[in-house]
């Protein structure tokens, strides 16, 4: 079935995600406790706190996290927890960007895909500090405006159902719908 339609198309603006970004960071912290320690009993992260602002080119994402290290000292007769706050910077430059984003107006957010966890704690080697190694993860998203081109046909004559508001569609037929391709825009930002 072919359709003889004059399809017109108009430029939209409109507030979306322009671009994503996505940082993967692991760090080693040197701990100095009171006592030299003999072994380390558990080592755990808690209170992790961030929050993420617009950088020059990039999402920068600053917090800090507390790093508790439960270890044995005096010949593994003694324990004790030391905590140390951690603070930390990442910038997030993005790795998608819509080509039609508009200006230098946008908002950012960020999540942590991987809250800061503890790999490996070790003695070191002069015996008087604890290496403790962590990783991290965050997205990112700018949020700004940007176009979208949509299809119209301008001599459709919709009309408005008075008690309702709403519009009488049911000229559009099926297949037009079909026709749609739901990917549209998140394909753009996946390219």
């Amino acid at each position: 079935m072919s359709h003889n339609i004059d399809y017109q198309y108009r430029e939209i603006i409109t507030r979306a995600v322009c671009g994503k970004g996505r940082k993967f960071s692991q760090a080693t912290h040197s701990i100095t406790p009171a006592h030299k320690p003999n072994s380390i009993l558990g080592c755990w992260i808690i209170n992790h706190n961030f929050k993420a602002h617009k950088g020059k080119e990039a999402v920068v994402v600053e917090g800090c996290y507390d790093v508790n290290l439960w270890y044995s000292y005096s010949g593994n007769t003694k324990t004790e927890v030391v905590t140390e706050t951690i603070h930390f910077k990442d910038n997030i430059a993005f790795d998608k960007l819509d080509k039609q984003y508009l200006g230098t107006d946008y908002e950012v957010s960020a999540k942590a895909l991987q809250e800061p966890n503890t790999l490996e704690a070790t003695i070191s080697p002069n015996g008087n500090k604890i290496l403790v190694q962590v990783e991290r993860e965050f997205s990112c998203e700018m949020i700004g405006d940007t176009k979208v081109v949509v299809c119209v046909k301008p001599d459709r004559d919709f009309t408005e159902d008075e008690e309702t508001g709403d519009y009488d569609y049911e000229d559009i037929d099926d297949e037009e719908f079909e026709d749609l391709d739901p990917n549209f825009l998140i394909g753009e930002l996946e390219e």
